[in-house]
C-alpha cells in the first residue's frame, strides 16, 4: 500500500498542527525534509519525539520548527511505520509541510484511511473502527464513555465469546453427523438446547442494551408546541440559558423551527421551538404551523405549553387533542403574573407543571419529569457492552432470530444437521459487526463518514 499523509488537526489557526504520515516509506520521505539544527538527518527511534526543522529539499528554506513523533510497525495506530509532524498551527505552514510530503512520495489520504488501515491490518475490528467516529461525534460524556468502551473492545470481546460457543456447537454437530453411533440423540439434543438457550440470552441482553444506547447516541427529540405568545421561545431560552430565540409581545414571531441541544443527566435533548398554533394569517405562517404539527408527530417528547394567565382557548384545546396517547408534559407558563386560579386543564393523562420561563420558576421540576419519563437515572455506562449503532443492533437481531430458529429445529425433533444452518446464520451476523463478513460497500460507507487525517 502507498504511504499516505494528511493534516489531522481541524482546519483553522491553532497552537499546534499535526501532519500524520503512514506507510512503508514514511521515514524515507521524512528524512528528505526533516533536519536537525545542524542540518543533519535524524535516525528514527520507536516511540520517541525528535526536535528539528522541516526544510524544502529544493531550496533549503526552513518551513517550520517542529517536533516529530516516531512509531514503528507493528506498534502504531495503523500497524505501519508512522510519524506525526507537530508544527505550529499555521494553515500556511501545515499546507506547505503536507505538500512537501506529497512531492517526496506520499499520497494524500482519503477520509478515514488511517483507521481503515488499522482495521484492514487487524489492529481493530469494524465495530471498534466505528467507535472512533462515535467518539469524535459524541455530544455528552456518557455517549463518549460508551463509545470508548466499544473502542476498548467490550462489544468485540462479548461477540468473540459468543462466536467461540457457536463454533463449539458447530463442531459438536459435525461430530454427531460423522459418528452417530457414539452419542444418544436425546442427550445430545438436550445439551445443544441448553447451550443455545444461554447464547440466546446473551444476544437478548445485547439487543436490549440498544434501548439505552440509542438514547445516548441520538438523544431525545423534544418539540415545544403552543399557541402564539404562550412562552415557547422564552422556555427555549430558559433551557439553553441564552437568548437564542427572539421574544416579543407580538404574536407569531416564530415562523420556523429553532433547534438546539441541551444535556440532562448525560443525555442529549434536542429542543425544538415551533411556530405558534393558531389560524394562520399568511402563507408563511401557515407553513410554519404545519411544520410545528409535523415536529410534534415526530418528537420523542412534546412539551405542550399553555398561558396560565389566560383562559383555555380553542387553540389550547387543539394542542391538548394533539398530545393524546403521546409522551408529553403540559406546562402552565407565566405563573409569575397569574392573577387568579390556574385554568382547569381537561387532561388526566399527562403531568401538569406550573412554570415561569421568564423568572425560571419550575424549570427543575420540568427537568425531573423529563428524566423520569425516559428513566434516565437507569442509563449508566458500566463495564459492559452497550449497543449504540443501528447496524450492530440489526445484525444482533438477525443472530437472535437465527438462534431461535435453531432451538425450534431441536424442539420439533428435526435432524441434527438442520441445526447447523441457523447457527451458521448467527455466525455470519456476528461477522457483519466485526467486519469478517461485511461487504466492501458497507466498509466503504463507514469510512467515508470519517474526517481527513483520522
Amino acid at each position: 500500500m502507498a504511504t499516505i499523509v494528511a493534516i489531522s488537526t481541524a482546519p483553522g489557526i491553532g497552537g499546534i498542527g499535526i501532519i500524520r504520515m503512514s506507510g512503508k516509506e514514511s521515514f524515507e520521505i521524512l528524512d528528505k525534509i526533516f533536519k536537525t539544527k545542524s542540518g543533519k538527518s535524524i535516525v528514527p527511534v520507536a516511540n520517541t519525539i525528535k526536535y528539528g526543522y522541516i526544510v524544502s529539499p529544493q531550496t533549503n528554506e526552513v518551513i517550520d520548527e517542529v517536533l516529530v513523533s516516531y512509531f514503528m510497525e507493528p506498534k502504531s495506530y495503523t500497524t505501519e511505520n508512522m510519524c506525526e509532524i507537530n508544527s505550529h498551527g499555521s494553515t500556511i505552514a501545515m499546507k506547505q509541510i503536507l505538500d512537501l510530503c506529497i512531492e517526496n512520495g506520499a499520497k494524500l489520504a482519503e477520509p478515514g484511511e488511517f483507521t481503515k488501515r488499522a482495521f484492514l491490518n487487524g489492529r481493530m475490528d469494524l465495530s471498534q473502527a466505528e467507535a472512533v467516529i462515535d467518539i469524535l461525534n459524541a455530544k455528552t460524556e456518557k455517549e463518549s464513555k460508551a463509545s470508548m468502551h466499544q473502542l476498548e473492545g467490550y462489544l468485540s470481546n462479548d461477540l468473540k465469546k459468543i462466536k467461540e460457543k457457536l463454533l463449539e456447537i458447530m463442531a459438536t454437530i459435525e461430530v454427531e453427523i460423522d459418528y452417530p453411533e457414539y452419542e444418544i440423540e436425546e442427550v445430545m439434543n438436550l445439551d445443544l438446547e441448553n447451550r443455545l438457550k444461554q447464547i440466546l440470552k446473551e444476544f437478548q441482553i445485547l439487543e436490549k442494551s440498544f434501548d439505552k444506547g440509542k438514547i445516548l447516541r441520538d438523544g431525545i427529540k423534544v418539540a415545544i408546541i403552543g399557541r402564539p405568545n404562550a412562552g415557547k421561545s422564552s422556555l427555549l431560552n430558559c433551557m439553553l440559558r441564552e437568548e437564542r430565540a427572539i421574544v416579543t409581545e407580538i404574536e407569531g414571531t416564530t415562523r420556523d423551527t429553532i433547534e438546539e441541544y441541551i444535556n440532562i443527566e448525560g443525555v442529549p435533548f434536542k429542543i425544538i421551538d415551533t411556530a405558534g398554533i393558531r389560524k394562520a394569517k399568511d402563507e408563511v405562517e401557515k407553513i410554519g404551523i404545519e411544520k410545528a404539527k409535523e415536529m410534534a408527530e415526530e418528537a420523542d417528547l412534546i412539551i405542550a405549553i399553555l398561558d396560565s394567565s389566560r383562559p383555555i382557548e380553542t387553540e389550547d384545546k387543539e394542542i391538548l387533542e394533539m398530545i393524546k396517547g403521546k409522551k408529553a408534559i403540559i406546562v402552565l407558563n407565566k405563573v409569575d403574573i397569574l392573577k387568579k386560579e390556574k385554568p382547569s386543564i381537561p387532561d388526566k393523562e399527562h403531568k401538569i407543571i406550573a412554570i415561569s420561563a421568564k423568572e425560571k420558576i419550575g424549570i427543575e421540576e420540568l427537568y425531573l419529569e423529563m428524566i423520569n419519563l425516559f428513566s434516565l437515572n437507569q442509563i449508566q455506562v458500566q463495564d459492559e457492552a452497550l449497543i449504540t449503532n443501528v447496524r450492530h443492533k440489526n445484525a444482533i437481531t438477525e443472530a437472535r432470530k437465527a438462534i431461535e430458529k435453531a432451538l425450534e429445529t431441536i424442539q420439533k425433533g428435526l435432524p441434527i444437521d438442520l441445526i447447523a444452518i441457523p447457527v451458521k446464520e448467527a455466525l455470519e451476523a456476528i461477522g457483519e459487526i466485526t467486519g469478517e463478513n461485511a461487504s466492501e460497500a458497507i466498509i466503504e460507507e463507514i469510512f467515508a463518514r470519517f474526517c481527513l487525517g483520522k
